[in-house]
């Protein structure tokens, strides 16, 4: 009833090497899969970082066109532009303006003002920057 002592010699375990290889694989592919949700949660991030200082720029560009066709001037634009509202908060505009005064005709006066806001949010790897020009008159 006893096995023989020669049979148990001969039987070899490969349960050992397959585990340690499956447990291998599995570790590498749980170690991929963090590497790529990482990567994805950062580009996520850059792409919100980006929109906001797109609509930082924009909303930059549209208090500097208020305020030059108020004055008629590129000189009463004040800037930077820094937001308080919770969508813009820690974002800032640098609005910079030029202005051309030719006989252009039709309505709208002859002076042609070009704005440029370049707008930013974040710090650091976060940061993002855009630029939004603008021509009125």
């Amino acid at each position: 009833m006893c096995p023989e002592v020669s049979s148990l010699k001969q039987q070899g375990g490969a349960g050992l090497p397959i585990a340690l290889f499956i447990i291998t694989v599995l570790a590498l592919l749980v170690i991929g899969m963090a590497q790529l949700q990482q990567s994805s949660g950062e580009s996520v991030s850059l792409q919100i970082q980006s929109q906001r200082a797109f609509f930082a720029a924009e909303s930059g560009a549209q208090v500097a066109v208020r305020e030059a066709l108020e004055a008629s001037s590129c000189a009463a634009i004040s800037s930077p532009v820094a937001f308080s509202t919770p969508g813009l908060s820690g974002c800032r505009a640098v609005v910079s303006c030029e202005s051309v005064t030719e006989d252009i005709g039709g309505s709208g006066g002859d002076t042609v003002y070009t704005i440029v806001s370049q707008g930013q949010c974040g710090a650091g790897p976060d940061q993002a920057n855009r630029a939004v020009e603008v021509r009125v008159r």
